[in-house]
Order: structure tokens, then C-alpha cells, then sequence
């Protein structure tokens, strides 16, 4: 283990990876350049909820084109904002649909122990308000919520897992209710979830990035990404980021910087180093992470929408873990200011594609990839940490290049046909308030008729012994059988063909393993005498 005096001499040279300077025109009351927390403490320190409030406000003051607003509150009470930054008239969501321009969303601290991505966007709109990256304006509204888990946010422990600072101490993960936010998508059961989809609504961006920071295999890049891994996400969204955006980000920080960039992945044990999956394949492979639209950048897919996730390298220094966040940030942004038309035609394309009577993916595998890929893996050093003694880990300057199969998509395991319509009882309130929640367009029918309708025989039927997240998984099996039935004036109808009828198509499909059912959130109503309480109209 390397002494505390080696550790102080990173800690200093660690601050001068190219982080941009203060904006001259964002000042302290006493005239000084405006410094985020991690800047003033010589990134020993992460910004506090009151730190963050204080900054934007001084930020914000600075600059006429930076609006601060707030989407929700967390469930202790504290306010969770959020600034728009763009030729606006203001910061409400009126304003900035009639702006006509790509929405793009920078939402951080998801993880309140993943801090980067949060003190990256501190520094972003410094430099807005500096009047860097003046052309965005011409195109681009960019929508920065950089405090999500502001309760967890508060509750500050030395060390996570390794990380390599801040030392001083960063936020754990879950909120104050015991949440984990990126579990929430579509339970929506936390405040902050279920603000964060009334953003999502109002604002509707184009572009969703989520950082994170990741504490997995010793790898040799500086942040890994990922685009939306459902396998029924609108296939021209992925191929624009897989295509095209990924890569050009890729390339443009290798030439700016040296680092490299590259796919979300992990390697099972025993070849993971720190790593420890539990019932894992032990095959050697770079596997992505879970498809389903719990997690953030799933659910944007399903929404239509480009949704990207990023995280920064845990075992980095915490100025260059803040400085990758910042360039991600910064190239994702750029490429949506030189490609706002295409990504506008695109999230067209998808809202205006119907999905009735294609095949949809209820559960998934990974696919292995045609051929082994060059996947970068490094090494790092065991240190101490200056106030807890405990053990921290450091990257080293290293590359070890292997040919790995890649585990990065995903295909279908079981499927059904996307009906035209769902058919929920007049009473089901909580159903009816969680898609509504998500955006999802319900109709009421007027008069009673007699249709050729599916219902969904269960013939089995499990719900787990432990909870997650609050909740005992249900899984059940069984088919879709046609039948003549009447369906009576009061029943709620969702249409499929409607812009968000793929994602209403995941929920309220009952073999989805992340559907509403699954959650077990329909209540008594969702099984009646054998069947599922909501009935399908098949494709006419």
C-alpha cells in the first residue's frame, strides 16, 4: 500500500486533467470565481443539497438563458431542481415545447454515492453561463436535474465500495425511504420517481442521459455507456446511438483526451476481480447489464426516446471521474446541436409507428456476439484512505487488450402479438393513476357492445417469498384465448396505436416480468375466478 504523502501528491496532480476554469462572469458575493464544492475542497468533497441550491442560484443570476425551476420534492421535503438552459422565454414546459427545439435531459445523482455526474453539471452550466458552447442555442434546450437522490444526497459515508474519493465522504444510494431510484421507472412508488415521469411528461427530451458512477471489473476506460437494452425498443432510436452518436462520442474524447470510452460491460467470476455475480455464467465475457425498463435508460427507449446511461470509472481519481463526466456530457450535447433534425425525425418516426400486431418481447436473454471483440481491462492500486484507514482502489495507467465475446443485446425468449386495445374494469383506480402517471393515453367507451375479445387464462401462478423494493414479484404463466364477450359502457380502453402503446404494451401484458402485474400493483382486481382482470382486443 502506497503512504498518505504519494496519496496527497495524486490527490493535487488529479486536479489537472482539463477541468474548465471558472466562468468570469459566475462570482461568489466577494467577487471570486464561482467554484463548485469538489473545486473548493481540492476534490476532497462532494456538494451538499444546500451547496446546490446556493450554486444554481448564483449560476443562474449570471446568465439570461439559464431558467431555474424544480420538478418535485423529494420524500423529505427537499425541492429537486432543475435548470433549462436555451434561447427560452422561460423555464416552465409551454415555453420550452414552443421553443421547437431537441430537448435533451442531464439528470444526475440517481445514486447519491455516484456523485460525478452531479458536480459535472455544476461545472456545464458555469460554463453556459460563461457563454461556452454559445451554438447549442441554435438548436438544442439542454434540461439539467443535477440533484435526483437529494435525500440520500445528505446522508454522507467515507467510503463506497473502493471509490476512489471523495474523501470527505459521498451520499448512499437509496433515498430516505429505502428506494433504490433506478428500480423505480415503473413502479413509480417514491416521490421523486413519480416527479421525475411529470418531467418526463411536461418536458418530454429527446434525449435522456443518466450518470452513474461503477465500482465493477477493473477495466482501462474512463466511463463505459450504454444505450436502451429492451429488445422491443423502435429499432432506428437504437441504430442512431449505436451507429452513430456512441461512436462519434467515442472518437472525439480519444482525440481530445487520450481516455477511452466503450460499452457498459462486466466479466463474470472468477474473472471479474471485484466482482461478484451471483448466478452469473462463469463463461469469460464482457456482459451489459439488465434490459428491462426499471432502469433509466430502458424505460426512455421505451418511451420513444434516445435514452443513454452513463458511468464514470469508480477506481479513477475523483477529478477525473468528474472531467469524463463532463466530456460525455458535453459530446452527447454536441452531437444532438449538429443532428437535431434527425434525432427530431427519428422520435417522430417512433411516436407515429404503431406497434399493433408486431411481436413483442415479454422476457429476454443476452446474445453473444458474432465474433470476440477487443475489450480493454487495467489493473489498479490498493491504497488507504486518509480518514478511515479503510481501503480505497486507484487505476493504473495500464491496458491489457483480450478478445471477448460481448454480451451487449438482447433477443426475445417469449413474445405475443401487441393487441389494438386493453380493456381495464371501471374500478381499477390504481391502474388507471400509474399510466396515466406514465403518460399513457385511457379512454372511457360510451356504450355497451358485444366484441371478439382475448382473456388471459392463468394457470399458474407465483409470488415470491422476499420483497424487492418493496414489493413480492409475482410471475404468472398461462395463454390468451378468444372468446365473444360483452364489454359494458364505463370500461376503460387503452389504444395501442398512441404514441407510448409500446411501453403500454409492457405494462399491462401480464407474462411481462416487468409489467404492473409483476409488481404486484393492480390489487385484487388483477385476477378474477382463473383469468387476468384486463382483457385484449386483437388486432381487427
Amino acid at each position: 500500500m502506497r503512504c498518505l504523502a504519494v496519496w496527497m501528491g495524486v490527490l493535487v496532480a488529479g486536479v489537472a486533467v482539463g477541468l474548465a476554469s471558472p466562468s468570469v462572469n459566475a462570482v461568489t458575493a466577494t467577487g471570486a470565481p464561482l467554484l463548485t464544492r469538489a473545486e473548493a475542497s481540492n476534490y476532497e468533497e462532494t456538494s451538499s443539497h444546500a451547496d446546490v441550491m446556493d450554486y444554481l442560484q448564483r449560476v443562474v443570476a449570471a446568465a439570461p438563458n439559464l431558467h431555474l425551476t424544480h420538478f418535485g420534492y423529494s420524500a423529505s421535503g427537499r425541492r429537486l431542481p432543475l435548470v433549462v438552459a436555451g434561447a427560452v422565454a422561460g423555464g416552465d414546459p409551454a415555453s420550452v415545447i414552443a421553443s421547437g427545439r431537441v430537448r435533451v435531459l442531464l439528470l444526475a445523482n440517481i445514486h447519491a454515492g455516484e456523485v460525478d455526474g452531479k458536480e459535472a453539471l455544476l461545472v456545464l452550466l458555469r460554463d453556459l453561463a460563461g457563454g461556452r458552447h454559445r451554438q447549442w442555442a441554435d438548436s438544442v434546450v439542454v434540461l439539467v436535474a443535477p440533484l435526483y437522490n437529494a435525500d440520500g444526497n445528505e446522508r454522507l459515508h467515507l467510503e463506497r465500495a473502493g471509490q476512489w474519493g471523495p474523501f470527505g465522504g459521498m451520499g448512499e444510494r437509496a433515498t430516505a425511504q429505502g428506494f433504490d431510484l433506478n428500480r423505480d421507472f415503473v413502479k413509480l412508488d417514491s416521490p421523486e420517481a413519480w416527479s421525475l415521469a411529470g418531467l418526463l411528461r411536461r418536458y418530454d427530451p429527446h434525449v435522456v442521459v443518466d450518470f452513474h458512477t461503477t465500482d465493477g471489473t477493473y477495466h482501462a476506460y474512463h466511463l463505459t455507456y450504454a444505450p436502451p437494452l429492451h429488445p422491443h425498443t423502435f429499432a432506428p432510436l437504437t441504430a442512431l446511438l449505436r451507429g452513430s452518436l456512441l461512436p462519434a462520442v467515442t472518437a472525439s474524447v480519444r482525440q481530445r483526451t487520450g481516455w477511452e470510452f466503450y460499452y457498459y460491460g462486466n466479466l463474470p467470476p472468477p474473472h471479474a476481480g471485484n466482482l461478484a455475480w451471483v448466478g452469473m455464467d462463469t463463461t469469460a465475457g464482457w456482459y451489459t447489464y439488465d434490459y428491462r425498463p426499471r432502469y433509466s435508460s430502458n424505460y426512455v427507449g421505451l418511451r420513444n426516446r434516445l435514452g443513454l446511461l452513463s458511468e464514470s470509472y469508480s477506481y479513477a481519481t475523483f477529478a477525473e471521474r468528474i472531467q469524463a463526466s463532463l466530456l460525455f456530457a458535453e459530446e452527447v450535447v454536441d452531437f444532438a446541436w449538429a443532428h437535431a433534425a434527425e434525432i427530431r425525425r427519428v422520435t417522430q418516426a417512433a411516436d407515429t409507428h404503431s406497434v399493433v400486431g408486431e411481436t413483442l418481447a415479454l422476457a429476454a436473454a443476452p446474445v453473444r456476439s458474432a465474433q470476440p471483440v477487443q475489450i480493454l481491462l487495467g489493473e489498479v492500486d490498493t491504497e488507504v484512505h486518509p480518514y478511515s484507514g479503510g481501503t480505497v482502489l486507484r487505476r493504473r495507467t495500464v491496458q491489457r487488450p483480450v478478445r471477448l465475446y460481448e454480451y451487449g443485446t438482447f433477443a426475445a425468449t417469449e413474445t405475443t402479438l401487441a393487441p389494438a386495445q386493453y380493456l381495464l374494469p371501471p374500478e381499477a383506480g390504481n391502474l388507471v393513476r400509474l399510466l396515466t402517471a406514465h403518460g399513457i393515453a385511457i379512454d372511457t367507451l360510451r356504450t355497451m357492445q358485444v366484441s371478439r375479445l382475448e382473456r388471459f387464462r392463468i394457470d399458474s401462478l407465483r409470488i415470491a417469498e422476499v420483497a424487492y423494493e418493496g414489493h413480492r414479484q409475482v410471475a404468472v404463466r398461462g395463454e390468451w384465448v378468444v372468446q365473444t364477450d360483452t364489454v359494458h359502457a364505463g370500461t376503460l380502453q387503452v389504444d395501442v396505436a398512441q404514441p407510448l402503446g409500446r411501453l403500454a404494451c409492457y405494462l399491462l401484458e401480464p407474462r411481462c416480468d416487468d409489467s404492473l402485474l409483476a409488481w404486484g400493483l393492480l390489487g385484487d382486481g388483477a385476477v378474477r375466478a382463473g383469468f387476468y382482470g384486463v382483457r385484449r382486443r386483437p388486432q381487427r
